[in-house]
């Protein structure tokens, strides 16, 4: 899918929870810009409709244009996410981890490689989403929106994993922002240097506290 650059004329709308078209059409002079514009980034993953003329808008939107072909893959794995529970508690994610094979990411792969945050969802790339679907409900897990369990189709470059669940959390965005923050700083030299995202300062600044104070409190604790 080629992103045109114009699409980030999207990005002048400012982030907030969400949005109507009037607000875009506003920026673009145009409604039927306004509508094309986000039947774009709704394709690309960038946005969601939520009713009638209101829409939501994920963070990694308001990346550099030149970072969006790199997200592309993983906003449109997020597209295809399917949610599952069971117990709705980390029992459902123990037994998921059993069950199924595949790829980590997100949450609890963010976590392994960082400590920085809690995990919550737990994300894996299956094979076959079918099959990965009828293996969980055998197991009597049942498909919705509130599960804690996340199969993912798995498409895209995975020969760098770290790069991988990095661009994952770009794209997902929200809390998944930090995780990126403090992947970038733990594993720098994993990533490819010329595919970075761009932080607020105040998370980033917040991440180094946070990951200073860890490393505090293990080597208090290693003496």
């Amino acid at each position: 899918m080629m992103l045109r650059p114009e699409l980030t004329i999207a990005q002048t709308i400012g982030e907030k929870p969400v949005y109507h078209i009037d607000e875009l059409s506003k920026i673009t002079q145009s409604r039927s810009t306004a509508y094309r514009i986000l039947s774009r980034l709704r394709e690309a993953g960038f946005a969601a409709q939520v009713r009638d003329g209101f829409f939501t808008l994920r963070s990694s939107l308001f990346q550099p244009f030149n970072l969006w072909s790199n997200l592309l893959p993983s906003l449109q794995v997020l597209k295809q996410a399917r949610f599952f529970g069971l117990s709705y508690n980390e029992n459902d994610v123990r037994l998921a981890r059993q069950i199924l094979k595949g790829m980590v990411t997100l949450d609890y792969r963010a976590y392994e490689i960082t400590r920085l945050q809690s995990p919550h969802l737990f994300f894996i790339y299956v094979d076959n989403l079918d099959n990965a679907t009828k293996m969980l409900k055998e197991y009597k897990f049942s498909e919705g929106t509130k599960g804690r369990v996340v199969i993912l189709p798995r498409t895209g470059e995975f020969g760098n994993e770290i790069q991988r669940v990095y661009l994952d959390c770009i794209a997902y965005g929200g809390r998944s922002l930090l995780d990126a923050i403090a992947i970038e700083i733990l594993h720098n030299e994993d990533l490819d240097h010329n595919i970075r995202g761009t932080f607020k300062a105040e998370d980033v600044l917040k991440v180094r506290e946070e990951l200073d104070a860890q490393s505090r409190t293990r080597s208090h604790q290693d003496n």
